[in-house]
């Protein structure tokens, strides 16, 4: 997986890191409701999420991918 961008698909960073489901959860961006997935872009979801600035939640995946 390359560097981790506004633009990355939900589906590539969970598949390229399983833990950013967790991390996301403690921004409030949820990655799976009712069982199925949320498809879209990290920018697209954290937006409907009321969060435009994506800063702080690059910085806590790019931690945790090490």
């Amino acid at each position: 997986m390359e560097a981790i961008e506004p633009d990355i698909t939900i589906e590539e960073l969970l598949r390229g890191l399983p833990e950013a489901s967790a991390i996301l959860r403690r921004f409030g961006i949820v990655c799976i409701q009712c069982g199925e997935p949320v498809w879209g872009t990290l920018r697209e979801v954290a937006a409907e999420k009321g969060i435009n600035d994506l800063t702080e939640v690059l910085a806590a995946l790019a931690t945790a991918r090490g």
